[in-house]
Formats: structure tokens, C-alpha cells, sequence
């Protein structure tokens, strides 16, 4: 199997696993949990094929970026943003009550 075929299969298993549990929550979790995945689909599923086809070479980007420093970089920058928006919505949640 080819590395397209084998990021397929596994986006595929993620998602239909995801849909699955999302039809066994409460309906308004099960709606929120369908919306993620369809964001995770369109945002990170193409980004992860990217990272895939750059495994073996030595650029992450057609800049010439550095794969090592580059995906460490972004992984560091997009947990920092889920941090953030765990406080956010931490802080949100006592004004709102």
C-alpha cells in the first residue's frame, strides 16, 4: 500500500470512528463533536498529508524550510494556541454564571 493509501485508511478509520461516537453522545455534544471533525477534515487532514510527503526529504516547505525545526515550531505554536483557548474559554465560562 502506497503512503497516500495507508493516510486515507487512517483518516478515514479516525473519522468514521468519530462519527460513530458522535451518534451515541447527547445530541447537542454529538453535533459539536460532528463539527469538529468536519474542521479537523478540511484543516488538518490536508496538513498532515503535506507532512507525510515530506517525510524523506530534508525540506518541510518548498521555501527550503528545515523539517526538524519547522514541525517542532508549529506543533509547539499550535499547542500554545490550545492552551489559550482552554483559558479563555475557563475564564469565559464564570462570566457567563
Amino acid at each position: 500500500m502506497t503512503a497516500l493509501g495507508r493516510y486515507l485508511v487512517g483518516v478515514a478509520t479516525v473519522a468514521t470512528a468519530t462519527l460513530l461516537l458522535s451518534f451515541v453522545l447527547p445530541s447537542q455534544s454529538g453535533t459539536g463533536v460532528r463539527l469538529a471533525l468536519g474542521i479537523a477534515l478540511l484543516v488538518q487532514a490536508p496538513l498532515g498529508w503535506w507532512l507525510v510527503r515530506a517525510l524523506g526529504t530534508e525540506r518541510f516547505l518548498l521555501v527550503g524550510l528545515a523539517l526538524e525545526s519547522t514541525l517542532f515550531a508549529l506543533v509547539g505554536v499550535l499547542m500554545a494556541f490550545v492552551v489559550i483557548e482552554a483559558v479563555v474559554l475557563k475564564a469565559t465560562a464564570h462570566e457567563v454564571r
